[in-house]
């Protein structure tokens, strides 16, 4: 069966869908609208929703949140009486917990200043009200003491995991664009000033200037932006000028459709789509993920257990309708399993000034 999603009598490319970049619509989740109490009942999108505007009205109060997909609530990390008080009202339960926003904010900084070498990726834990430190495998030596020398100096604010494989950018492989040499997944359609482009990761529009719909085939776009490292998006305008559909390959014959962009939440389950692995379920585990490559130090990104595996960069993570993330990097495989980084589609929209067709 052939899983692209590109029309054999166009040279438009459609949504080939893979791992994970959601390219966001108009209709992003609002931060500052404050969605209506509810203690219990809540879905992913709502409990995001909820922390967003419990972070924007608690800055400095509380310490993270999770949704609990058993309970199906919000729940808040709180270092006083007061701030859970608050967090009760606003409909999330509150969990006290011995480190502020600030402590943990404190700890990745000092893990920017010490411990930024390629193979290592940090971000807030927030059930563990930790910062967990991720070492790959070729963090050895010199290296691996300066890293386990900054976590232990942070004490309960920091832990330290070792992962068996090695934290790279998934460039290699996928069902769908092809550049000079190099295969990537493409992630989401998208316009922008009314003509149809689309969206892919960073390290591939890095590596190519043009792509095409099969190896060796006609050229469908060129890259008209690509940031990588710090960010990893790419923007990529089509060739032919036709309609291309929002939606993802579900690689059984089916598709889902794409409505519109939104931002991950700690604990919310997501499925990625991509070329070289098609679909795979995880759990985003942490948000404003930094990653250390061999290539440079990406920020920002998505923490998952999706696992995924070369050729699947710049493929779609979603949520139903709800584009999330671009696929950038990780480790393991689909066989062992892994952890994979996105990143965000929103922040991706916002910087192009893209939208969903």
């Amino acid at each position: 069966m052939n899983h692209s999603r590109i029309p054999k009598s166009r040279t438009a490319l459609a949504v080939a869908g893979t791992l994970a970049l959601a390219t966001a619509s108009l209709t992003l989740q609002n931060a500052q609208a404050a969605p209506a109490p509810a203690p219990a009942g809540l879905t992913a999108a709502q409990a995001g929703d909820l922390a967003r505007h419990i972070g924007a009205q608690l800055p400095a109060d509380v310490a993270g949140s999770y949704y609990d997909a058993a309970t199906k609530r919000l729940v808040v990390g709180v270092t006083d009486r007061a701030a859970a008080d608050r967090v009760r009202a606003a409909g999330a339960e509150a969990r006290f917990v011995p480190n502020s926003a600030a402590d943990l904010d404190a700890a990745r900084r000092t893990l920017d200043d010490r411990a930024a070498v390629p193979g290592t990726a940090w971000s807030v834990d927030p059930r563990a009200n930790k910062v967990v430190v991720t070492v790959d495998s070729t963090v050895k030596g010199a290296a691996l003491a300066k890293v386990e020398k900054a976590v232990a100096d942070l004490g309960n604010k920091a832990t330290l995991k070792r992962t068996g494989g090695e934290l790279r950018p998934l460039i290699a492989g996928g069902d769908a664009i092809w550049g000079s040499g190099v295969r990537c997944s493409l992630g989401f359609n998208v316009s922008k000033g009314g003509k149809p482009y689309f969206l892919t990761a960073g390290h591939c529009g890095n590596a190519s200037s043009t792509w095409s719909g099969s190896q060796g085939g006609s050229r469908i776009g060129t890259v008209e932006k690509s940031s990588f490292p710090g960010n990893d998006y790419a923007l990529v305008r089509y060739t032919a000028t036709t309609d291309h559909p929002s939606s993802v390959d579900l690689y059984d014959g089916g598709s889902q459709s794409i409505s519109k962009a939104g931002e991950a939440t700690v604990g919310e389950k997501v499925r990625r789509s991509g070329s070289t692995t098609q679909v795979h379920d995880g759990e985003v585990t942490g948000l404003n993920v930094t990653v250390n490559y061999q290539e440079g130090q990406v920020r920002g990104l998505i923490g998952t257990t999706v696992c995924a595996e070369p050729g699947d960069s710049g493929g779609a993570l979603f949520d139903g309708d709800t584009a999330l993330g671009l696929t950038s990097g990780g480790s393991g495989n689909c066989s062992s399993g892994g952890e994979t980084f996105f990143q965000p589609v929103p922040a991706a929209l916002k910087a192009v000034q893209a939208q969903l067709p």
